[in-house]
């Protein structure tokens, strides 16, 4: 089973369902129209208690125009049929959802049609520009009769459940079949359909017949490598999706020559070789994805001050070297994560001038030095500089304004400093992990401990010391408290444990503190269930 969570692929859906959506006109419908509809809906199969589209058709209400998830034409024809996420299980076949002859726009996705075949009376929809099945649970052999909507600007037949075997397949047809007659095709998403092609095989029946295409979209269909040169000829191609293929080669030296390229997604497909710097001087490029490439290796070139890159992605590769410091001219980076790869040296100062940086993930590489101030960063929802070699003072007072900010992991270090209570005071802060370091001090007091989001405090191995603050149990939402290996002193109330009630992790064991349990009621609080409770050296 591989698992992983396409989420670039979902944004790109949603961004295409909402860009070709007809806007609604205030159009009478026709009575066919209408009885039409009300005969889908007494065909169709689906879970009321969850829709809240189809429940809503009703005979009361004369104009279908204005039911939700129907858009009309001005001669009052339905055009657009939205009923994605209807809980539809069934019921599809034969029903009179093939007799809208005037429809354009038709979305599924998001229902589960229990494994059946697509229904090969799409055929009579001829009108369709836009058709999205995605995640809606069809299965086996895609008909042929779906390449016969000539019309088609944009097919989304996406899957993005994975188990062990792929619910589609585009076998007899194969994928040359399949697109010959979609000519006018602007986006194309097959992913999770088996296609199981050679490079050769994939590549060049798609330039051919789609010259048009702006989105190529095949993540997990079991395709071979290398990527065929042949697609240097789809010059409008603004987006490629190959994730979790088996592409066993280099990153292609002519994906620089795409000069409308804004995405290329290439995780997990077994890539190697050196990465091609000029990838990253490519004006357009606004995501770059080449994580999860074990043996993909090379360094970062220094990057210019006219790139767009938002997005840039290695985790779990062995691309090495320092970062360098003209890192600082991605003025729009938003989302930088170098997880397990080989990074050394210290990160560059010029890294606090990216204000709009929301993600931050250098975690498990050899970075050292002192981490330079990202006060500029006001976006930040997301810092991880665990496991690494970084040492000094670590400034948490830079964060005080950053209201986004719900995760910090800064294990493994040889940070110093004390832990200021405005840390604790960020209102969306809910992970904060410091354990390993050399914080010294004692622990503040929380402010409005109560209403915190916090679920996650790890201190383990530090110097801290004094008393634990009576606040900390006031965290209603805290699932794992961990300050073992510490100097902490004082006696533990087990009366005040008990308030924790989401408490599963509790760890205080190798300090010098006490657990007093005279006060403990059994009524006031359900005590709560632990799944780890470690009090080594903790007296009673």
């Amino acid at each position: 089973m591989r698992n992983s969570v396409f989420i670039p692929i979902f944004i790109i859906t949603i961004i295409t369902i909402c860009c070709v959506s007809i806007v609604p006109i205030n159009a009478q419908c026709l009575e066919d129209q209408r009885n039409l509809l009300l005969q889908l809906k007494n065909t169709l199969i689906f879970d009321s208690s969850f829709s809240t589209k189809l429940v809503r058709w009703n005979h009361h209400t004369k104009d279908c125009c204005l039911w939700e998830g129907i858009t009309c034409s001005k001669a009052g024809h339905v055009t657009g049929l939205d009923l994605d996420d209807e809980s539809i299980s069934g019921g599809i076949d034969n029903s009179s959802l093939f007799s809208l002859r005037f429809l354009q726009s038709l979305n599924l996705a998001d229902n589960d049609f229990n494994y059946i075949q697509i229904p090969s009376a799409f055929i009579n929809l001829t009108s369709l520009t836009y058709l999205n099945l995605s995640n809606s649970g069809f299965g086996g052999q895609i008909p042929i009769e779906l390449s016969q909507l000539t019309r088609l600007v944009i097919i989304d037949l996406s899957t993005f459940i994975f188990t062990d075997i792929l619910l589609l397949k585009l076998k007899n047809p194969n994928l040359n079949m399949f697109v010959q007659s979609l000519t006018q095709l602007t986006e194309l998403y097959l992913d999770g359909v088996e296609i199981s092609a050679q490079g050769y095989d994939w590549g060049q029946p798609i330039s051919p017949w789609l010259p048009s295409l702006r989105v190529l979209s095949l993540s997990n269909c079991y395709l071979s490598g290398p990527i065929d040169s042949s697609l240097l000829k789809l010059q409008f191609l603004s987006v490629i999706c190959l994730d979790y293929n088996y592409l066993n080669a280099p990153v292609p030296k002519f994906l620089v020559n795409f000069k409308n390229l804004t995405a290329l997604h290439l995780s997990s497909c077994r890539l190697n070789g050196a990465l091609p710097e000029k990838i990253f001087h490519l004006q357009t490029l606004k995501i770059l994805d080449l994580s999860d490439n074990a043996e993909l290796n090379g360094s970062l070139p220094e990057f210019l001050k006219n790139v767009n890159l938002q997005t840039l992605v290695l985790r779990y590769t062995k691309v090495s070297g320092q970062l360098p410091n003209s890192i600082g001219n991605l003025g729009m980076l938003s989302t930088m994560d170098l997880t397990n790869s080989n990074f050394t040296g210290q990160i560059p100062k010029s890294m606090g001038k990216l204000t709009q940086l929301a993600y931050l993930d250098f975690s498990s590489n050899m970075f050292t030095g002192a981490v330079p101030s990202l006060q500029m960063s006001k976006n930040l929802t997301h810092i991880d500089l665990s496991s690494n070699n970084l040492s000094g003072s670590f400034s948490f007072t830079q964060f005080e304004s950053f209201v986004n900010l719900a995760y910090i992991d800064l294990q493994w270090n040889s940070f110093t400093g004390r832990i200021p209570s405005s840390l604790f005071g960020l209102p969306s802060l809910k992970q904060l992990q410091l354990s390993n370091n050399h914080f010294d001090g004692s622990l503040p007091e929380i402010p409005n401990a109560s209403s915190s989001m916090l679920d996650t405090l790890e201190l383990i191995g530090n110097k801290l010391e004094g008393e634990i603050p009576s606040s900390f149990f006031d965290l209603k939402r805290l699932n794992i408290l961990s300050l073992s290996s510490n100097n902490l002193n004082g006696t533990i109330q087990l009366e005040n444990v008990q308030k924790l009630v989401n408490l599963i992790t509790l760890d205080l064991s190798y300090n010098n503190l006490s657990i007093e349990t005279g006060g403990y009621h059994s009524g006031l609080y359900p005590f709560p269930q632990f799944t780890t409770l470690k009090l080594a050296s903790c007296k009673r």
